[in-house]
């Protein structure tokens, strides 16, 4: 159901890790070279595995898996072993059906910390790192209905970082900013279209202040909501896409330093391009075939020739789809 990209055998090609939904397991596909990866190692997770990060959670240079378990209610904390093995799972209660995860250093202490959004609880969890990957119990912060994705990014310029969620249920997305020691505000919501269920914070207009872009599932649209300054957001501007956008990422795909926009279409077996044509503005998607029912996406050069590559999670299809730059 989600799937990163991200060099866990610390040979300077990225891997894939996955998230097996069905198999309550997560997959590591280790890079062969060339863009080619070997088959999966999988270790166990907690029931529905739904979204993963990939991150150093405990300051050994080596990247650690963390897996939000929608049917458990938990997330999974898989430490690195070395060569791209990994421990057994620990595991810490969150809300219901945590749906998204994000590990981000959120109160400057130099341990990335989990935030994870709670589906079914309406809100998101944030759970501070103890030291040596260790985490204590989540801190809850009401959001909308719902949420179905969580980034957590500076978006007011403070040196902290704020949390942004898609709020599936309500047809918005939220900001909850970093009042500092790793404690959030109330959220202020801003207006998207139908479902909104991924969301992604990058500076897509070049004016060194980061904005949100959201994938509104139940209009088949993306939305862009360019940062007015101080962590408040414009209105969205909307840019058509495929059936049932699920996930979406913003990487410079075209190297002229402008990130563009890069979905995954779930009703139309596709992956969208929306390249940024200035100003925060972006042209009609090109769209590229990929498996059945594809639902997560990461932009990674996963071949070393400094172009960006597409890697899919395909739900229907049970495998990941790569996709080189041409």
């Amino acid at each position: 159901m989600s799937v990163a990209v991200v060099d866990v055998n610390s040979d300077n090609k990225p891997d894939i890790i996955v998230a097996n939904y069905d198999s309550t397991t997560v997959g590591v596909l280790l890079n062969t070279g060339n863009g080619t990866f070997n088959n999966q190692t999988t270790y166990a997770v907690g029931n529905d595995a739904q979204a993963v990060a990939v991150v150093d959670v405990n300051s050994d240079n080596k990247s650690d898996i963390v897996v939000a378990n929608r049917g458990s209610g938990t997330v999974s904390v898989l430490l690195n072993a070395g060569n791209g093995t990994f421990n057994a799972q620990t595991t810490y209660s969150v809300g219901t059906q945590p749906q998204s995860v994000a590990v981000v250093d959120v109160n400057n202490d130099n341990k990335p910390d989990i935030i994870v959004a709670n589906y079914g609880s309406n809100n998101v969890g944030v759970l501070l790192n103890a030291g040596n990957g260790t985490f204590n119990a989540q801190t809850t912060y009401s959001v909308g209905s719902s949420p179905s994705s969580v980034a957590v990014v500076d978006v007011n310029s403070d040196n902290k970082p704020d949390i942004v969620v898609a709020n599936e249920g309500m047809n918005t997305v939220g900001v909850l900013f970093n009042a500092g020691n790793g404690t959030f505000n109330a959220q202020t919501t801003y207006a998207v279209s139908n479902n909104p269920y991924s969301v992604a914070v990058v500076d897509v207009n070049s004016d060194n202040k980061p904005d949100i872009v959201v994938a509104n599932e139940g209009l088949n649209n993306v939305g862009v909501l360019l940062n007015a300054g101080n962590g408040t957001f414009n209105a969205q501007t909307a840019y058509s896409v495929g059936s049932s956008p699920y996930s979406v990422a913003v990487v410079d795909v075209n190297s002229d330093n402008k990130p563009d926009i890069v979905v995954v279409n779930e009703g139309s077996y596709t992956v969208g391009v929306l390249l940024n044509a200035g100003n925060g503005t972006f042209n009609a998607q090109t769209a590229y075939a990929v498996g059945t029912y594809p639902y997560s996406v990461a932009v990674v050069d996963v071949n070393s020739d400094n172009k960006p590559d597409i890697v899919v999670a395909n739900g229907g299809s049970n495998t990941v789809g790569v996709l080189l730059h041409c």
